[in-house]
């Protein structure tokens, strides 16, 4: 059972985010994409306050990179789609669990240490070049009891 209403336009969208984002963080780093994206939706704090669909996350204005940068054009593929799919239907992974921010600081070539907040929320972990951030139960405590 979906967590998130998502009609197949919206798993398209999503499996086209997760490639934009994380494509070279392989299908481990696209799902943690997806967990955060699903986090913003349910969360209902801090900067996500009234989203409550794929769309509106995604389109939510300075949210991406992939999309200030134009590499969100790529067409879904069904790998992605399958990804999309299982964050869509609550799954959720570490360090993304309960993340409702993610960062890529430096460069493929040179990365560098997750800074210790981002957004004053605190670092929990990293994966592969990505650093995850979740917020502190009294921030935001709905992110802790959405699934």
């Amino acid at each position: 059972m979906a967590v998130v209403k998502a009609r197949n336009q919206d798993v398209d969208m999503l499996a086209r985010l997760l490639r934009a984002e994380a494509v070279g963080e392989g299908e481990y780093g696209m799902l943690l994409v997806g967990n955060v994206g699903m986090n913003r939706i349910r969360a209902n704090c801090s900067d996500f306050k009234g989203l409550r669909t794929i769309p509106q996350m995604i389109n939510q204005p300075h949210a991406f990179e992939a999309l200030l940068h134009g590499m969100y054009y790529e067409r879904a593929r069904e790998r992605e789609r399958r990804l999309a799919r299982r964050v869509v239907n609550g799954e959720r992974n570490w360090p993304a669990k309960f993340s409702l921010w993610y960062f890529r600081p430096g460069t493929a070539a040179n990365p560098l240490p997750c800074p210790p907040t981002w957004y004053d929320q605190p670092h929990v972990g990293r994966y592969k070049l990505h650093c995850f951030y979740e917020p502190t139960a009294e921030e935001c405590a709905s992110v802790y009891g959405l699934y």
